[in-house]
């Protein structure tokens, strides 16, 4: 498995989901529960859960397909590295570009642990392993078939 293709299509995966998936998703009306479970949280889920298990049959493409699990269970946690390092240097930059104060950006690192430590953290780190290990089970399953095949 290629560590700088998974990382390249883990941030290309990363960026369509976080725009083209909220997108499509803004379009659900606003629930006025409390819940974390609403309409579009769950919509959101499951869209990206696809999303992210085409982009793992995209990066699992050329891997040999005896270890295919274990390379999409590989990719889906560089993906979800991908996602938090993301997420973590467009919060500080922003917050730098906003205000123009280093000691501003600074200030809001703290604040990342509790995003770390959110329920939505764990949401993240399933729609990005789960399908790549499904992604990954499925071409080895295929491997498996064509060597008794043979």
């Amino acid at each position: 498995m290629n560590l700088e293709r998974s990382i390249l299509v883990a941030f290309i995966g990363n960026y369509l989901i976080n725009n083209v998936v909220a997108a499509i998703v803004a379009l659900i009306p606003a629930s006025t529960s409390d819940s974390i479970l609403t309409p579009q949280y769950i919509a959101y889920v499951i869209l990206a859960a696809v999303f992210s298990a085409a982009f793992a049959l995209w990066a699992l493409k050329k891997t040999a397909r005896s270890n295919a699990m274990r390379a999409g269970i590989i990719f889906g946690a560089i993906a979800f590295a991908v996602s938090i390092v993301t997420a973590f240097v467009t919060g500080v930059t922003g917050v730098l570009a906003q205000t123009g104060s280093i000691s501003q950006m600074f200030s809001i690192i703290p604040n990342f642990g509790p995003f770390l430590m959110s329920w939505s953290t764990i949401v993240l780190l399933g729609y990005w392993v789960i399908p790549g290990a499904l992604v990954g089970w499925y071409l080895q399953r295929g491997a498996a078939s064509s060597h008794s095949e043979a």
